[in-house]
């Protein structure tokens, strides 16, 4: 976490300097590997999900030490606006996962977060993060992706229903942010193609 004596870069600056864009509906986004020179993006964008207090319980943005530590290298993306005049623009979004266990068994389980700019929700940012994702899962031999939202996150829900997640179940009041008991939805999707 970032400390008053271990600073992490200004997060409400960049996002809202290059971080903030409003790709058009025409011009689809790019999605790639992610890596080390995406971090302030990452975080900025991680930062705007969570001030709305409906993207995670996290109140405090990471260093990008601890969450590149905490996800796994081969199956993270950022989701990259086009520039106006051509070129590489600001990422917008960005998915990630971890490891639920170190089990064995679990070794094809892991949880992800999808995160997407403010200025950039609705846009299909989300779905072409998605579709990376679950590719790069299923060709990495991971069987369950699962996920934990929040029942007020609507567009979230909907977005993993479109990518086959089901509602396991709701684990009730399993947490506290800014005072408030909070529901959590727990999603998972199944690969039709591993482990079968």
């Amino acid at each position: 976490m970032t400390t008053p004596d271990r600073p992490g870069p200004d997060l409400t600056a960049v996002a809202r300097g290059a971080g903030r864009v409003t790709p058009s509906s025409d011009a689809p986004v790019v999605v790639e590997p992610m890596e080390a020179r995406h971090a302030a993006a990452v975080l900025a964008v991680y930062a705007e999900g969570i001030a709305t207090g409906e993207a995670t319980f996290e109140t405090d943005v990471p260093t990008w030490d601890a969450w590149d530590r905490s996800r796994l290298p081969d199956h993270r993306f950022v989701a990259i606006a086009p520039a106006a005049a051509g070129g590489a623009g600001p990422v917008v979004g960005w998915v990630a996962v971890s490891l639920v266990s170190a089990r064995a068994a679990y070794a094809g389980v892991v949880e992800h977060s999808v995160y997407v700019a403010g200025a950039a929700r609705g846009r299909g940012v989300g779905a072409a993060l998605m579709r990376r994702l679950v590719r790069s899962c299923e060709e990495g031999g991971i069987w369950t992706i699962q996920s934990g939202v929040l029942p007020e996150n609507v567009a979230s829900l909907a977005l993993h229903e479109r990518f086959g997640f089901r509602r396991v179940g709701v684990r009730e009041r399993i947490a506290r942010r800014d005072g408030r008991w909070r529901d959590v939805v727990l999603l998972e999707r199944r690969s039709a193609v591993v482990g079968v």
